[in-house]
Formats: C-alpha cells, structure tokens, sequence
C-alpha cells in the first residue's frame, strides 16, 4: 500500500495500477481513519463483501472530506472510469458493478464509504435473498434486539432460517437465503402476513405503518424496500457513523446477549470475520413453498 506520508502514491493489484490520492487524509476522525487505513481494511472485508456487490447494481455514498462533511449517492458510475471496472446499465443508470479489488480500492480512493447493492443479480429481475429491515423510529432504540429476537422467532415457527445482521447504524436487517425462482411479489406478500402477525401480536412494539411521523416510538417491520431497483447496505459494508461501524451478521447468542452494533467495527471486524467466517453462508438457500401454500 502506497506510504501515507506521501500526497499520493499507486498500489497495484492483479496487475492494475492504482492511484491512491491524500492517502493521509482523515475520513474517520473518531477513531483516527486515515484512507490509507480504510484501503487497508477494505482488502480485509473484500472476499466477503466482493460476494454480496458482484453482479449487482451498486450505489454507493461518497464523502470525499470524511463522514462530517458534505457527502452524496452515487448511482452513476465515476468518470472516467478505469477499464477494469464493470459497469450495467439499468433504467438509463450506468451502475458500477463491484467484483474486484482493484474496483473496490477505486471505489475507496474516491472516499466511497458506503456500499449498498441491489436484491436482485444485473439482468435477472429475481431476488437473490430475502432482506427484511428492521429500523426503529426512534434514534436510541434499546429494544432493537429484543424486537430482531421476536422476528427471529416467529421465522422460525414458520420453519424459515434466518441471520440478523447489522446494518451498521440503527437498525438491524434480517437477511434469508432462498432458493432461486421466487418473486419479489411472492416475498413480499409473506412479509405483509409476518409484519401484520407481529404488529398483532406485540401492538406495543412493532408497526408495519410506512410513514415515519406516524409510528411513534414503534418499531417498523419494512418488508417492502426488498423490491426490484431499489437497495439496501450490503452485509460487510462499511458505515460513515462515528463508530466506523460495518454491517456485521450475528449469531443468536449475540441477539439474545443484546450486542450494540457499534461494537463490530473497521478496527476490529477481520479478526470477527477470520474466527467466525461468514454467518451468512452458514445458512443453505431455503424452500418458502410451505408457506407460500397458506399466503396466497
């Protein structure tokens, strides 16, 4: 990696060269990132999060003067774009495809400190997974666990596997690995029947009411975001929170033991992911036919 004392230097990977520009510059102030840092730990979250960005649409957050200053999505792909970055076009937008590291060192140079990536594969208009967000109303919400617990459980009563994992800010995503040919219309539907159950049977708790200033201090149930073209934080993304937080899945045991998610962060998450691997995977692509057969 190029030396941080320098204003700029090159690095190269798989036989691509690439400039790393003020490689010194503080992007993380809390807990001193530099971008020579954050290129470093994106090389240790690449082989998990390269897995849920490839042959997807990304969109990603860009703060090219660290997370307290001005930042804005990127849909289009930057220009001028290196030859080895992939791009797709979808609805008239060139998206980046994220599925190398010489993209994703790219991508981190131009203080890209977010990345979210579509539900579904480019040229494919069907789920990969099934993504249900879970994101309280309130900005400290001490029940969040608790509540991915209850979901968790009422998941399971449905015979259906899920990993909460972190979005790396308030709310925690509960992510479900299916078997392909499933709709986006057919998950949707088993989201509205899990959101109503849970909204039924905890009224004090959860609400499936879309707007904000309508939910009081309710928990939302979104299971409508999982939806073709739209996006959500991809799991090991980074987050441009104090904390230098990254959305990291969890075992149960860490549910129940109500983890705070600013607790796995860039300064600790390759030793999570090196002694734990990645949750995600643990959990095979599931078959949703039995519930499909009482939701339709």
């Amino acid at each position: 990696m190029a030396s941080s004392a320098q204003s700029s230097g090159t690095v190269t990977v798989d036989g691509y060269e690439i400039k790393i520009t003020n490689p010194d510059k503080v992007l993380w102030p809390e807990k001193n990132i530099t971008k020579v840092m954050y290129l470093e730990k994106l090389l240790e979250l690449a082989p998990y999060l390269l897995h849920y960005c490839s042959n997807r649409y990304l969109t990603t957050i860009r703060f090219p003067h660290g997370i307290h200053d001005k930042s804005f999505y990127q849909k289009n792909s930057p220009e001028p774009a290196p030859a080895y970055v992939r791009t797709a076009v979808m609805e008239n937008i060139r998206y980046v495809v994220l599925d190398s590291i010489p993209t994703l060192l790219w991508l981190g140079n131009l203080a890209c400190l977010e990345f979210h990536s579509s539900f579904h594969y480019v040229d494919d208009t069907s789920p990969a997974e099934w993504v249900l967000d879970i994101d309280p109303s309130l900005d400290h919400e001490p029940r969040i666990m608790q509540a991915v617990l209850l979901i968790g459980e009422a998941l399971d009563k449905m015979r259906i596997h899920s990993v909460a994992k972190t979005s790396g800010a308030t709310g925690v995503q509960l992510f479900i690995p299916i078997q392909r040919g499933y709709t986006f219309e057919q998950l949707r539907k088993i989201g509205h029947f899990l959101g109503g159950y849970l909204t039924q049977t905890y009224p004090k708790l959860f609400t499936i009411e879309r707007l904000k200033k309508n939910r009081g201090d309710l928990i939302y149930i979104d299971y409508l975001q999982h939806w073709y073209g739209k996006t959500l934080s991809a799991p090991y993304t980074p987050r441009a929170r104090e904390a230098a937080s990254v959305s990291t899945p969890l075992e149960w045991s860490e549910v129940e033991q109500q983890v705070d998610p600013r607790d796995f962060h860039l300064l600790n998450i390759g030793e999570r992911l090196h002694n734990k691997g990645d949750l995600l995977a643990k959990v095979p692509p599931q078959s949703l036919e039995h519930v499909l057969s009482f939701v339709r």
